[in-house]
């Protein structure tokens, strides 16, 4: 098999980026401002340390939401091939819809889906 043609995509891609990142250090405006190194959220300066500890639900809800994404985003090419699938396609996509909703019980018994 002949990789001339992954090769000349690499390069040019490499260059690409490259290039526009030096175009970019050259021609950006360049400020150095203490101002613009200090942390901020909304334009409101902070008050305190930025290190703070998060209550776990939030990241219990960023896991249940990315689990029914990654869902979603498995469901949309199967869709797609339902048909040529057949009947072991549909199976298997029943067995994953069934592993998801078995998980997403397990999170709500165990009250990770309530907001204390």
């Amino acid at each position: 098999m002949d990789f001339a043609y992954f090769w000349v995509v690499l390069f040019t891609a490499a260059f690409l980026v490259i290039a526009g990142l030096g175009v970019a250090l050259l021609l950006a405006p360049y400020s150095n401002n203490l101002q613009k190194r200090e942390t901020y959220e909304c334009g409101i300066p902070t008050r305190g340390t930025s290190w703070m500890q998060f209550k776990v639900g939030y990241y219990l809800y960023a896991i249940l939401y990315l689990m029914f994404d990654v869902e979603t985003v498995f469901l949309f090419p199967w869709a797609t091939v339902v048909r040529e699938l057949g009947a072991a396609g549909f199976v298997s996509i029943i067995f994953f819809l069934v592993i998801l909703t078995l998980g997403l019980a397990y999170a709500w018994r165990k009250g990770a889906l309530e907001w204390k």
